[in-house]
């Protein structure tokens, strides 16, 4: 079976490093699924989920807080300010800045603020949304 390395790389850290059969991640146009010998390409990612399938069928789930994606023919690099595994997603955290943005939103306040707690409240979203997904992989 044909695989590809895969680096998925915070500011802080190197959240992952192995080899993958797929890479699915949500660019700002769509969702990309990356498999062994892809086109290279750069694309800038949206806040939201980028799943790993390793070799043995196993799927990965992080969350990411946007960045961007690079494949190159031996690797795929996802570089995010911020990267977390799906399963350390604090749930109660992204559940307060949800709430929080949509008050900042409801309040109409500047168009700058109002840009600010719309950025917020789609991460809030996409932490939730990446949860959501890895309870659903656990039950089956």
């Amino acid at each position: 079976m044909s695989t590809i390395r895969c680096d998925i790389v915070s500011a802080e850290a190197e959240i992952f490093h192995g080899e993958a059969t797929l890479v699915v991640a949500c660019g700002v146009m769509g969702e990309l699924g990356i498999a062994p010998r892809h086109a290279p390409l750069i694309t800038r990612l949206k806040p939201g989920q980028v799943e790993v399938v390793q070799p043995d069928g196993q799927r990965l789930s992080f969350y990411v807080s946007g960045g961007i994606l690079e494949v190159q023919p031996q690797v795929v690099t996802v570089l995010a300010d911020t990267a977390l595994r799906a399963a350390d997603i604090d749930e109660a955290a992204a559940l307060k800045a949800k709430r929080d943005a949509e008050d900042a939103i409801a309040q109409r306040q500047d168009a700058l603020e109002l840009a600010e707690a719309q950025a917020q409240l789609a991460q809030a979203i996409a932490q939730l949304q990446a949860l959501e997904r890895l309870r659903r992989q656990l039950k089956h």
